[in-house]
């Protein structure tokens, strides 16, 4: 009985031990790269992506009037009601970071968000990926309405209004 007991024992070490291991010991150099997850972050699962470029209808420039970010932080589009003006996230498993700045008519009423690439050929690798997403601040509903207001005559725009407003 005694012998058992022991066997259990250092079985029970050896778990302890191994799920005590440190990430990096155990993960390739490239997952070691990749950044830790995002402190008080909210985690949103299975979001729908797709992906864009400058060289499609809305041009260079996003919904506030800049040029698009392909950056250190790059431009994403997505419905404003759900993803509100100024909302900054990460992807995941990645260093890539958006910031919802723009928005599209398919976009509207949907959960997906549209990815700026610099390229059309990066937008066509992308195509369209369910990634997960940490939130790493939430935009305003506020500047979203502000920047939506004087376009509100088109229906598609005040269906983002009419929503944003309830949320409000």
């Amino acid at each position: 009985m005694k012998t058992l007991h022991k066997v259990i024992m250092l079985g029970a070490l050896a778990c302890a031990a191994a799920s005590c291991e440190s990430p990096s010991t155990r993960t390739s150099q490239s997952a070691q790269m990749r950044p830790a997850t995002i402190t008080g972050a909210r985690r949103i699962a299975n979001v729908r992506t797709t992906a864009y470029t400058h060289t499609e209808r809305g041009g260079r420039h996003n919904a506030i009037g800049t040029r698009l970010a392909g950056a250190s932080v790059m431009s994403a589009a997505a419905d404003w009601s759900r993803f509100p003006l100024g909302t900054r996230f990460q992807i995941v498993g990645t260093s890539d970071r958006y910031v919802i700045d723009d928005y599209g008519g398919a976009l509207i009423g949907t959960n997906t968000i549209d990815l700026y690439k610099t390229s059309r050929s990066a937008m066509r690798a992308w195509g369209v990926r369910h990634v997960d997403i940490d939130i790493i601040e939430w935009g305003s509903k506020e500047q979203s309405l502000k920047v939506l207001g004087p376009r509100k005559r088109n229906r598609l725009i005040r269906r983002m209004i009419a929503s944003l407003e309830q949320r409000t």
